[in-house]
């Protein structure tokens, strides 16, 4: 019978600062502003016969670089059903409730979500790790993403 291990990784250094907005309806919305983000993960994995069940390392430097891919942009949600986001030259329009937003493109991501909220962003980042194809003996991940201290939000994959 195979043994099963539970690893935990939330380092620190897994941070990154963005701005966003959330979009709360089709005339509600938040005022634009920043978190410092972070992101953990929980792995896990069958423990081998030497004790050892996944690298950390490779899952560390995996969430380390999600973190530095999203450090000091606007973060706007691609797929909001309230939101229009149109490509300018060098600039995003972003058209929410007949008042435009812009913002410069080499400035901003445009994320494959609904909206920018640690449960869509926590969806995205587990989308990404799982895109790595880091898996080996895992049999379960979860991603988690912080935008404070006691706001967080996870998502979690079972192979």
């Amino acid at each position: 019978m195979s043994q099963l291990a539970t690893l935990h990784i939330n380092k620190q250094a897994h941070k990154f600062s963005a701005a966003h907005f959330t979009i709360f309806s089709a005339t509600d919305r938040e005022r634009l502003h920043g978190h410092n983000y972070g992101i953990s993960a929980r792995i896990v994995a069958v423990m081998g016969e030497n004790g050892f069940s996944a690298d950390y390392n490779v899952y560390k430097r995996c969430l380390q670089k999600l973190c530095d891919a999203h450090d000091e942009y606007m973060l706007l949600p691609a797929r909001s059903p309230w939101l229009e986001v149109v490509k300018q030259e060098d600039e995003y329009y972003a058209t929410f409730n007949d008042k435009i937003l812009r913002f410069p493109c080499d400035e901003t991501l445009l994320l494959p979500v609904v909206n920018v909220t640690v449960e869509a962003l926590a969806h995205y980042f587990l989308e990404r790790v799982l895109a790595e194809k880091l898996m080996g003996d895992i049999v379960e991940l979860e991603v988690f993403v912080t935008s404070g201290y006691g706001q967080s939000s996870s998502a979690c994959w079972t192979g």
